[in-house]
């Protein structure tokens, strides 16, 4: 029988991370595969000894990318691949990525690097990213999830204080794509397919993430939306993604962002598809089924 293991953060104690390792286990299961689901700490990462016992494939639900690597690193193939986690985790790295291959999506500029405790206002930088892309916009961590560390900007007096908050940290200016306004789409893509998405909106918040108060429904996508969701994945080289899409001008699919570790639960709520059973399919397929 072959094995995996399933591997998600430890330090995180809300039940949603256990819930998404859960679903993955029970797809694996189902297909025959001996699944054990441990916590990031639960690896020991002894650089000079390795692993004893090796499982024959990793599902990675983690953002610890030194694991990911050092489970790489013995030989055991790991989906997604850590350095596409590693890419999709950082927004700032992805965006250049989707924007070098001509993925649509909003107007981005990369803030430049300030030190903790120094600034860069008065040399004129900050005037001329307002006058680029105007107010209101939108400025993100480079490392954040569930529309958390997202922040809409709508005055002057906003931008100056954020950004002097942001000092020391990766973030990005962006376009404000008002026609997509507290609404989105989330694509699940499996191995250049797309197995599930749904469509979300929010009343209350700027954000459609169903962790801030938005709720979700079924939707059937254009051709377009699928091909642009479809697209990015693919430049970004993650053989599991979920994509997020704006309504851009005439509803022309813009991408968010690119997820490489998206969690299934909320989709699996709304549309009855357990993601993870494509994702171990596609995983057998990469790896090998072991016939019994």
């Amino acid at each position: 029988m072959q094995t995996c293991w399933i591997v998600y953060n430890g330090s995180l104690t809300s039940e949603k991370f256990i819930d998404q390792a859960l679903l993955l286990k029970e797809a694996a299961e189902r297909q025959g595969i001996h699944a054990t689901v441990l916590k990031n700490y639960e690896v020991l990462m002894d650089v000079q000894l390795g692993l004893q016992n090796k499982p024959d494939f990793v599902v990675f639900l983690d953002k610890d990318i030194l694991l990911g690597k050092f489970l790489k690193n013995q030989g055991i193939p790991v989906f997604n691949d850590p350095d596409v986690i590693e890419t999709c985790d950082n927004k700032a790295r992805q965006y250049m990525i989707l924007a070098q291959n001509n993925i649509p999506m909003p107007r981005t500029i990369i803030a430049p690097k300030v030190y903790a405790k120094f600034t860069i206002q008065h040399s004129g930088y900050y005037e001329n990213v307002l006058d680029t892309l105007g107010l209101p916009m939108i400025m993100k961590e480079a490392h954040g999830s569930f529309g958390m560390k997202v922040y809409l900007i709508e005055t002057e007096e906003q931008f100056y204080e954020k950004v002097e908050q942001l000092n020391g940290i990766e973030y990005i200016f962006q376009e404000f794509i008002a026609s997509s306004q507290g609404r989105d789409i989330r694509v699940n893509v499996v191995g250049g397919q797309v197995i599930a998405c749904m469509y979300r909106h929010s009343e209350t918040d700027f954000r459609a993430n169903i962790t801030n108060g938005g709720t979700a429904s079924v939707i059937t996508l254009t051709d377009r939306q699928k091909e642009v969701a479809l697209d990015a994945a693919r430049v970004l080289g993650a053989e599991f993604a979920g994509v997020d899409l704006l309504f851009g001008e005439n509803e022309e699919p813009l991408v968010c962002e690119v997820n490489g570790a998206a969690h299934i639960r909320n989709l699996y709520n709304v549309t009855g598809i357990n993601v993870g059973d494509a994702m171990i399919s596609y995983i057998l397929s990469k790896v090998g089924a072991v016939t019994i």
